[in-house]
């Protein structure tokens, strides 16, 4: 009688413990940046003629690291056979990665990048190709056009990267190739040039 007495508590403090609320399951649906509502919307956009799509097409990446949340939205310009760093994108010249609305990062909390600190907020992503080291940029001017540069006195943190060497990537992406624990690297490619930002949270 004990025995199964016994066995019915720690079968029931099992299922109790199980059933606890796990915070960092609480997946909420993303955002759609396209229509800016909270879900995607149940009415359907119209149909566009093909000639009337955008060449540099909008797109969004989110990922949660613990419990902060990195968004990035950018649009994404496609390589068709031009040759990109050094040619159509120069060396040593400020670049937004994207085009038309600048590149926008959002973080929901303090983060380091590359070991350097980056408070949470948003900001729009710059960057000065070279062929063997970029400069990137977090700029506080959130909400700009791809061009100009808003300047570096709005410059909330500058890295120097080194660049990497992959496969072809004939759309530019960022992506996140690695996500483990409170770490994460955030990759931008385009080309087969990938520029990698380290990222931890705390």
């Amino acid at each position: 009688m004990q025995k199964v007495l016994l066995v019915t508590i720690v079968g029931s403090l099992l299922v109790l413990q199980a059933c606890q609320r796990d915070p960092g399951r609480e997946v909420r649906p993303m955002a759609d940046p396209l229509r800016g509502g909270t879900a995607l919307a149940a009415a359907p956009l119209d149909i566009i003629p093909l000639d009337k799509v955008s060449k540099s097409q909008a797109a969004a990446v989110s990922q949660r690291i613990a419990n902060t949340e990195i968004t990035i939205t950018y649009s994404r310009p496609v390589a068709r056979g031009r040759q990109l760093f050094g040619a159509l994108v120069p060396f040593d010249q400020v670049w937004n990665p994207g085009a038309d609305q600048a590149t926008a990062i959002a973080l929901t909390r303090d983060v380091h990048i590359n070991d350097r600190p980056l408070p949470a907020g948003k900001y729009s992503l710059w960057a000065v190709p070279r062929a063997d080291q970029w400069t990137v940029i977090f700029n506080k001017a959130a909400d700009v056009y791809h061009t100009p540069y808003p300047g570096e006195s709005q410059d909330a943190l500058r890295l120097d990267v080194h660049p990497e060497r992959g496969a072809h990537m004939e759309v530019l992406a960022f992506y996140f190739p690695v996500v483990e624990g409170k770490d994460a690297v955030l990759r931008l490619h385009w080309g087969e040039t990938m520029v990698p930002l380290s990222i931890r949270v705390p």
